[in-house]
């Protein structure tokens, strides 16, 4: 809880207003990859408490479109249409679908990850199964020349998951973020121009 407390970026979110540290996650793959544009069409999946989707919603999407999506309930967001639902399910993927009403998507960025059990074997396989969700969503739904953003952890399945997202995207890239606890195996996968 110290830590926690004490930490620079759970500050700075405070004092900029986000809900969460996680903030930084997405806008430091965006200094680095430069995918965030005004006016796109986006789909923010794990998206509670709601900071990555404060982030796209200050960018000024008067034309774009921001869905966002997690298992957990979100306080709403200006410009944001969140569903509450478990992405794993048919049902939850049903409504997204019915709202993007056959428009394809600019970007997917997620931040979904298990509850983890501390079993890091489990955790892995976990992860990876909501990562390939996300990647295959991605295939389905996004532009020619879209970009993907997901986080996953370093682990047994991990290299096999970058090579997949390799067969969509004209260049992959893995990095972990300054804002990612040194401790975290997190590591977050973008894929640049959708083939």
């Amino acid at each position: 809880m110290k830590e926690h407390i004490n930490d620079t970026y759970v500050k700075q979110a405070k004092s900029l207003g986000y809900r969460s540290r996680a903030a930084f996650k997405l806008i430091e793959a965006n200094e680095k990859y430069h995918f965030l544009k005004k006016n796109i069409d986006t789909l923010d999946l794990g998206c509670a408490p709601g900071s990555w989707s404060q982030v796209l919603s200050n960018l000024g999407n008067e034309k774009g479109r921001i869905f966002a999506l997690d298992i957990l309930s979100m306080d709403p967001i200006k410009g944001v249409n969140f569903i509450e639902g478990d992405f794993r399910e048919q049902e939850t993927l049903e409504v997204l679908q019915k709202k993007l009403n056959k428009k394809l998507l600019d970007l997917v960025i997620s931040d979904m990850a298990p509850n983890i059990s501390g079993v890091k074997a489990s955790d892995q396989a976990s992860i990876i199964y909501l990562n390939e969700l996300a990647l295959q969503f991605a295939r389905d739904w996004l532009k020619p020349k879209g970009n993907f953003l997901v986080k996953s952890f370093i682990g047994a399945e991990f290299d096999e998951f970058v090579k997949n997202v390799k067969k969509s995207f004209e260049a992959v890239s893995t990095f972990k973020p300054k804002s990612s606890r040194t401790r975290s195996s997190e590591i977050f996968v973008y894929g640049k121009f959708k083939i």
